[in-house]
């Protein structure tokens, strides 16, 4: 019973956290988070926390340079090819 309290918590309290981060940093928290999740899956039984600690680290790196390629894009496209501005006849 206390989980389904709990955990949509925890994801509303973890999403607004993100909120006010650069793409980068969203996407370094991201990474560590999924990266800490496949690490401790992938360990073996001994070594979990080993393997989230790597993971973390590895899906945080990650993470964060997929996020900085984000702040790349364009942020405004120009005219298309071929438009025309019209002049105003008053009609």
């Amino acid at each position: 019973m206390k989980i389904k309290i709990i955990l949509p918590l925890i994801a509303i309290a973890t999403s607004l956290s993100f909120s006010s981060c650069t793409p980068t940093q969203s996407g370094a928290a991201t990474g560590a988070a999924a990266g800490a999740a496949i690490g401790a899956i992938a360990a073996d039984d001994g070594d979990r926390k080993k393997g989230a600690l790597i993971g973390a680290g590895v899906g945080g790196a990650a993470g964060a340079v997929i996020g900085s390629t984000r702040n790349n894009q364009p942020q405004y496209y120009g005219p298309q090819p071929g438009y025309q501005h019209q002049p105003y006849r008053g009609y």
